[in-house]
């Protein structure tokens, strides 16, 4: 490869590197987290801690009870049904006011738990994932996309800059040098899990294609909106009558959708049109056994039972479920979902060791020539990265001590659980701005004390500290507390390290380097 070649790519990998690595970072973070997302859901709302009922429930006599007496519902309302990872009924609909409502059922015991509201990681590191929660113009999509794009550049031209690659795969120096061990932890990163990143990036493009291009369909579809969403979703429509009706039983339903799909289970069931002539009943079919996010969807009559439409994808839409199904890994394998989990963690790895090695390749350049690019991106790393892990411990903390009825100036205790990540995130950048290298020690310690913290507010506000939860079968909650710790472990261990390093730097200044202590070290 010519040497003016690889040049031009290296110059293109750092400086990709420097301007997207905050947002990839927070990207895949919030990525790898959400990979149990669903487990941490368990951990943020301890009522839904129930185990997975041995037999199904019956809607009519659990759900339907509570929708009639209760009056919960508007026009339409659905139930999500309890699965090994979320083993709760969780009922959503709207008021008359607007408001979107969740609440969880027990299916044990058919109670609405009380669970104080949160997001949880479904609803904020999941979201975060892919959109950075900006919903002005889906700017949050866009800026996620340009992310991604850079992302893949940065792994090509990785690729092509690396004259040894194989040989970095086995080399690592954790002794040497700070420069010299963040390239060799980076390298290592970016070999070892090179496919995951570049096809985790790749199909999460491909996945919201149709956001990125929007006038596609109106090519195809001659700007007929409707027909789009019939022909990729299988939209199905009914007008209501403005008489009142008789739901019919959902039990029936589901159990005629299960062997319509011959054998496949439902999982979520959305009642339109309810307590009308004209109420239907649409039922979708897990994809909890299966790669592909399947659309598979069947609408009955509400008052009949009688089926009204089916929908299954085309091929095309097909495949990109089957990418979509890789991508967010919402099928049941347990092995595989913690190879994403250490896979995401290589990506930050991979992120974070990249602006390690540049700021360390230039700081002593950018200080002799009074540059500040340093200190900027210094600034800029340290809050993306140890920044976001601290901001992901006080969410975590919101949710444990906020009260239950928590609300502060029109805010809902939901986004006070955000505005503490977002308010605390923002502190880290400027602690790192104002305290320079001494950032990543304090900020390491901190994240330690935080985790453990978390660990014991989980046991102070629930009742239920690690051994229990393992005694009581309770694997998410024990594997998000073994998390926590094993964080705290690798987080002080990193400050103890940096202590390390800065007391070797502080004792090298110290040390005579003049001409005649090295003379007289060569006479003896």
């Amino acid at each position: 490869m010519e040497p003016s070649l690889r040049k031009s790519m290296a110059l293109l990998h750092t400086w990709a590197g420097v301007v997207l690595g905050s947002v990839l970072f927070a990207i895949f973070w919030m990525g790898t987290l959400s990979v149990f997302d669903k487990e941490i859901d368990r951990w943020m709302m301890p009522t839904t801690r129930v185990s997975m009922p041995d037999a199904a429930v019956s809607l009519d006599k659990v759900v339907l009870p509570l929708i009639e007496t209760s009056k919960l519902s508007g026009n339409q309302w659905g139930v999500t049904l309890p699965s090994e990872r979320a083993p709760v009924f969780t009922l959503r609909y709207r008021t008359e006011q607007g408001d979107n409502i969740r609440r969880y059922i027990n299916p044990h015991n058919g109670e609405i738990t009380d669970e104080r509201y949160t997001l949880g990681a479904t609803g904020f590191f999941f979201p975060f994932h892919f959109r950075l929660h900006i919903q002005w113009l889906k700017l949050g999509y866009w800026i996620v996309g340009l992310a991604a794009m850079g992302m893949l550049v940065l792994l090509v031209s990785g690729v092509i800059i690396h004259k040894k690659i194989f040989t970095d795969f086995f080399t690592f120096r954790p002794q040497k040098a700070m420069q010299r061990s963040a390239l060799d932890l980076h390298n290592l990163s970016g070999v070892l899990a090179l496919p995951f990143h570049f096809v985790i990036t790749l199909s999460g493009l491909i996945i919201f294609a149709a956001t990125y291009f929007p006038n596609t369909n109106k090519l195809v579809y001659a700007g007929d909106k409707a027909a789009y969403e019939v022909e990729m979703t299988g939209r199905y429509d009914i007008k209501p009558a403005g008489k009142p009706g008789q739901l019919a039983s959902l039990d029936a339903m589901l159990a005629q959708a299960s062997q319509l799909w011959g054998g496949g289970q439902p999982y979520f069931l959305r009642v339109r049109n309810a307590g009308d002539a004209h109420a239907y009943v649409e039922i979708r079919r897990s994809y909890e056994q299966d790669v592909t996010m399947n659309l598979d969807t069947i609408y009955f009559d509400g008052i009949s039972g009688e089926v009204l439409s089916r929908f299954e994808a085309k091929p095309v839409l097909t495949v990109q479920r089957y990418i979509a199904g890789m991508h967010f890994i919402q099928f049941n394998h347990w092995p595989l979902r913690w190879l994403y989990f250490l896979a995401g963690l290589s990506g930050c790895i991979l992120i974070a060791t990249g602006f390690l090695f540049w700021l360390e390749a230039r700081r002593v350049r950018h200080a002799k020539q009074g540059l500040k690019g340093v200190v900027i991106v210094q600034g800029l790393t340290i809050g993306s990265v140890t920044g976001i892990i601290i901001a992901t411990l006080m969410f975590l903390l919101a949710n444990r001590w906020l009260p239950a009825n928590a609300a502060l100036q029109g805010y809902e205790r939901d986004a006070l659980e955000a505005w503490v990540f977002y308010l605390s995130w923002l502190a880290t950048f400027a602690h790192a701005w104002l305290r320079s290298r001494a950032a990543w020690r304090e900020q390491a310690w901190l994240i330690s004390l935080l985790a453990l913290f978390t660990i014991a507010s989980n046991a102070v506000t629930t009742g239920t500290p690690l051994w229990h939860s393992l005694a009581g079968h309770d694997y998410a909650t024990a594997g998000m507390d073994v998390v926590l710790l094993l964080g705290a472990i690798l987080a002080a261990y990193a400050a103890l390290k940096l202590g390390q390093r800065k007391s070797t730097s502080q004792h090298k200044k110290a040390t005579p380097t003049s001409s005649s202590s090295i003379g007289l070290g060569k006479h003896e």
